[in-house]
């Protein structure tokens, strides 16, 4: 344990609505938890009725921070003002640098069945925030599995012992994994010493220092460098555990828009109301757009 002091918060989710209409359950950017640095916003999607989703997400602006999604079943169509539009298929995913300013959309390309994923929102430093955008996508093949007999780890940011992700991330210094444990078993990891980290379970249920973290809840884990051991309940356990290198730099937000002070809000929504919000054209890397 670092100098920090170790301490961990359960957050259960908390239902809410974003873009036209589309149905999350929210636990980062809530009242309960507002950010965790340098995480701003962790929206879980996760209904088979269409009504939850089909009127997706359309354009709109972002601008300051790096947007990650995450699928786990279902199909989103990218596209936005860099000139990309990809397709986020079943256990794929998107790393989009947003910085100066991007405007996208995301929208649903299935009428009906499951639509599951992620996406989190990573605060950047102020020498960041108007940096030109960046993005990348890749296929669920891409991102290597490492399997035990008591769980699986699917890297897909970061690294896992000398398993690394395709995702490159040279400013934020996150980790992501997609982790499955089976019935009753362990699972232990060594975490950054100066990162928070969180893991957030959407299936199954698990024990943390005797706590239960039940389906749909986050739990915290800032200040210690080694994962309490993760005992999964009777039907296993699935859960993202993410970590992240702080700020430490004061965070304004409003809405889509993240930078540090009140007047940087202020020039982003004027730039966004002028139409001169999007200040550069980063075009897709082709080379790390997975093909597979």
């Amino acid at each position: 344990m670092n100098a920090q002091v170790a301490q961990s918060r359960i957050i259960p989710a908390m239902e809410t609505m974003e873009g036209a209409g589309v149905t999350v359950h929210r636990t980062i950017g809530t009242p309960a938890l507002r950010h965790y640095d340098p995480f701003i916003l962790l929206d879980h999607m996760s209904s088979d009725k269409p009504e939850d989703y089909i009127a997706g997400f359309p354009s709109h602006p972002h601008r300051g921070f790096n947007t990650f999604t995450y699928m786990i079943d279902g199909d989103m169509e990218h596209k936005d003002s860099m000139g990309n539009t990809g397709n986020l298929g079943p256990g794929g995913a998107q790393w989009m640098k947003a910085a100066s300013g991007v405007i996208h959309s995301e929208m649903p390309k299935q009428e009906d069945g499951l639509l599951r994923g992620f996406q989190l929102w990573i605060n950047l430093p102020a020498d960041n925030k108007l940096d030109v955008p960046e993005y990348q996508e890749y296929k669920s093949a891409t991102f290597p599995v490492v399997k035990d007999r008591d769980y699986s780890v699917k890297v897909i940011i970061g690294n896992f012992g000398d398993v690394l992700s395709p995702i490159v991330d040279n400013t934020s210094n996150v980790s992501y994994f997609d982790v499955q444990v089976k019935p009753g078993k362990h699972f232990q990891l060594t975490l950054p010493e100066e990162h928070n980290s969180f893991l957030y379970v959407f299936e199954g249920s698990g024990q943390v220092n005797e706590q239960t973290v039940a389906t749909q809840s986050l739990l915290t884990l800032a200040g210690y460098n080694t994962l309490p051991t993760f005992v999964a309940g009777d039907q296993g356990a699935r859960f993202l555990l993410v970590s992240g290198k702080p700020v430490n730099e004061s965070i304004v937000q409003y809405g889509p828009f993240v930078m540090n002070t009140k007047e940087e809000i202020e020039e982003a929504m004027r730039d966004y109301q002028s139409n001169n919000f999007v200040r550069d054209r980063a075009w897709i890397n082709r080379k790390k757009k997975a093909e597979v």
